[in-house]
């Protein structure tokens, strides 16, 4: 199973902090990406913005890095201080 959270603004707008995923489903970020946004299609105009972060087990990581049983991956907006 994967674990799914969302952080700050896109949880705001998505509704939701965080889904559960069966592992089998998406091998890489891309395919998790693919999938929520076919699963919910509302979500894809946000889950497709290129700012839009992700890591994985807390590591920033890029679409192509694999997922395993167990990941928690998080989606996020592109974090600015001041």
């Amino acid at each position: 199973m994967l674990k799914v959270l969302f952080f700050a603004s896109l949880r705001e707008q998505l509704g939701i902090d965080q889904l559960g995923l069966e592992s089998a489903r998406a091998a890489t970020v891309a395919q998790l990406r693919e999938i929520l946004m076919a699963d919910h299609p509302g979500w894809a105009q946000l889950l497709s913005q290129p700012q839009l972060m992700v890591a994985v087990n807390q590591t920033i990581a890029g679409n192509q890095t694999a997922l395993q049983d167990g990941d928690e991956i998080a989606f996020f907006p592109p974090v600015t201080g001041g």
